[in-house]
């Protein structure tokens, strides 16, 4: 009997206990939100219904808790008028997957109405994000890793709206070097063509899509800067403007352990795919001919200079991509 008065008694007052436990949970995701933007530096960002983007000195709020500082912030600009659609180059392990997941990430805390990891910024209001990042399978119901992929991709190409944010990473990876390359190519293309121009992050290891830059008037090529040194490669994480002068597969490889025999015939394969040859073979017989998959160099470079928008460029990114215009122009 005391616990059915009980009972009956919170019955009574259901109404007045659920507004309150509402309410506390809203405070509570308010209190949260606010507690991780003073201790980490966030800022509140600008909503406008322009459908622009800006981001200045971003920041992968995961990444960053997780690293526990030392995070290279980058900025972000998006603009369906002049820079709609951004080709992003550059090596495995450089950058570019966290810095498509960080643009992603505040845009949607922007429009949840927290403050965000960045120095500065300015959000268009965004009516849908869509992602096409990661690999997997569904091996229920028989779809291969690509069959997935190009699901995805249908679904968002089918789906654009003059407010849609575009996160693409790597598309065409699951198929073979032509049928990707071109696949990837005609998504490009489309986004940037279509009515909607919805602003786009596009992440690619061909190196042949950084030619839209050229032939597409909104579409504007950036790279994850990498040294050389001594003949180890360092990941700067930072991104510039201008294409990737080449992807180092290999250097990555070597990184992770691959042993130094299948590196160094890596290496060998790659000289004679690059200049045409074909597989260089180990015995003195010739290889055979086989169509090149890579541009020569002076087309790299014109390819990397049509892909620059001087007004743009800071001293220190200059700099940069006069680095490897020279690493490119001595081979």
């Amino acid at each position: 009997h005391l616990f059915e008065a009980l009972l009956g008694t919170v019955a009574a007052h259901h109404p007045t206990l659920a507004r309150t436990a509402d309410a506390l949970a809203a405070l509570d995701a308010l209190a949260a939100l606010a507690e991780v933007a003073h201790r980490r530096g966030y800022v509140r960002p600008a909503i406008t219904r322009a459908p622009t983007l800006t981001i200045r000195a971003g920041r992968h709020p995961v990444v960053e808790a997780v690293a526990g500082g030392g995070f290279v912030p980058n900025d972000t600009r998006l603009d369906p008028e002049t820079e709609q659609l951004l080709v992003i180059t550059g090596p495995n392990m450089g950058g570019k997957s966290t810095y498509l997941r960080q643009v992603a990430l505040i845009t949607l805390l922007a429009q949840t109405g927290s403050f965000v990891p960045a120095a500065e910024a300015e959000i268009g209001l965004v009516d849908r994000i869509f992602t096409r990042v990661g690999a997997s399978d569904n091996l229920v119901g028989g779809e291969s890793t690509f069959m997935v992929e190009m699901r995805e991709t249908a679904n968002i190409l089918s789906e654009l709206t003059p407010r849609s944010l575009v996160v693409l990473d790597e598309i065409g990876r699951g198929t073979s070097t032509f049928d990707g390359i071109s696949i990837a190519w005609a998504v490009a293309e489309h986004l940037h063509d279509a009515l909607e121009r919805p602003r786009t992050l596009f992440a690619t290891h061909y190196h042949e899509l950084t030619a839209l830059g050229a032939e597409k008037p909104r579409v504007r090529n950036l790279s994850v800067a990498v040294a050389e040194w001594k003949g180890e490669i360092v990941f700067l994480r930072q991104i510039v403007p201008g294409p990737a002068p080449r992807s180092y597969g290999v250097e990555v490889a070597r990184l992770a352990g691959v042993p130094e025999p299948v590196v160094a015939r890596a290496r060998a394969l790659l000289a004679g795919l690059e200049t045409g040859q074909g597989p260089v073979g180990r015995g003195p017989e010739p290889a055979a001919a086989q169509l090149s998959l890579f541009s020569a160099d002076e087309e790299r470079i014109r390819r990397e200079l049509a892909g620059i928008d001087p007004e743009r460029l800071t001293p220190l990114e200059a700099l940069a991509v006069l680095a490897r215009l020279v690493e490119m122009a001595r081979g």
